[in-house]
């Protein structure tokens, strides 16, 4: 039976413009019950500091990558997270698609971060939306960024207040534009898989004798988490424990769940097959049919998709099921209900249903 973790990834420290040490986000994110955390700071690789925490019987992980982006570049648009590299890769940050090349050379997995997202103009956040749409060879996007999602709910000072002051309500899903655009790159041939980013920076706004956290570590940490499938529990060895969650990354055997409301733990996505079996981020062999099960470890609200279109819906469900036919990318979207509205909360990476003749 695979186990669970759960990984909560693009973080920033003080190596650039988060506020907070390792340290210290190392103990949020055990406060907060992480298997796994990834700092990535911008244009920076801090080395040799990955590392296994141990607190009781619970083990964590603490990881490093990148957030590139060309510094040069105005507005500061095509960031890319790479992680599992152990060299700088920033200098190659001005050409995207030799960027993702050399980091593919480096053995790091490069996933396009906030691929789309809006200014907010009463703070002069510009829009920093990937553009460069033509390279090739990344491993997946970023589907759901935390952070970036307030720019789209906070039209004005008083919504903008309220989801500084009150973050929880804010939040509600993916940026639409986003997964339109992931369906439309995701093809049987072509595997893209989906992570979800927090953002998190821990920004210190001070005025006089008021000082304020604006959406602490430990609150992202609770927020959009990435809950990877692997073989085994984290074994408290480092070397073995990083490979672990890279190639559950890598293979796409995760969903993103965002675990605010109700916690995401549990969720299945899976195929059967006549002589296979699958699992989310695998391909499998289409003979005259195969089965795909949703598991949820709440009732929710469920929709099934094939080629970016929705082909089943579920209402308030726990166990779904549906036998299909055709070959193509299958995805599912859960909705919960969560301070009387509907709110994204489950979004898995696909199962590639593939004709056999393809194989």
């Amino acid at each position: 039976m695979m186990k669970e973790l759960v990984v909560n990834l693009h973080i920033h420290s003080n190596y650039s413009d988060g506020s907070g040490t390792h340290e210290e986000i190392a103990k949020a994110a055990q406060q907060a019950g992480l298997d796994v955390v990834i700092v990535t700071d911008h244009n920076v690789l801090i080395q040799s500091v990955d590392r296994v925490y141990k607190n009781g019987d619970h083990t964590m992980l603490f990881m490093t990558g990148e957030e590139i982006h060309d510094r040069n570049r105005q507005p500061l648009k095509n960031h890319l997270l790479a992680i599992g590299h152990t060299t700088e890769l920033s200098n190659f940050a001005k050409d995207p698609q030799l960027l993702i090349d050399k980091a593919r050379q480096a053995g790091a997995l490069t996933f396009i971060a906030h691929p789309y997202e809006d200014e907010l103009q009463l703070i002069g956040e510009p829009d920093i939306s990937w553009v460069d749409w033509q390279v090739e060879h990344y491993h997946g996007i970023e589907i759901w960024n935390h952070l970036s999602e307030l720019k789209s709910v906070s039209p004005n000072w008083g919504k903008l207040l309220l989801n500084v002051f009150f973050p929880h309500l804010y939040s509600k899903g993916p940026n639409p534009k986003t997964l339109q655009k992931w369906d439309s790159l995701s093809r049987p041939n072509r595997k893209i898989m989906a992570i979800g980013g927090s953002d998190s920076h821990a920004l210190i706004i001070k005025k006089s004798f008021f000082k304020k956290i604006v959406f602490p570590y430990i609150f992202h940490f609770q927020c959009v988490n990435n809950h990877l499938l692997v073989p085994n529990e984290l074994s408290g060895n480092l070397l073995s424990d990083r490979q672990m969650v890279l190639d559950a990354l890598r293979q796409g055997h995760s969903f993103v769940g965002y675990d605010l409301p109700a916690c995401t733990k549990g969720f299945r996505f899976t195929a059967q097959g006549n002589s296979q079996d699958a699992i989310m981020g695998d391909s499998i062999a289409l003979d005259t049919s195969v089965t795909l099960q949703i598991r949820l470890p709440h009732r929710a609200d469920c929709r099934l998709l094939w080629n970016g279109k929705v082909i089943k819906q579920w209402q308030s469900q726990e166990i779904c099921s549906l036998t299909v036919n055709e070959a193509g990318v299958y995805r599912v979207e859960c909705s919960i209900q969560y301070l009387g509205q509907s709110r994204g909360w489950i979004f898995s990476n696909p199962i590639y249903v593939i004709n056999k003749d393809n194989l």
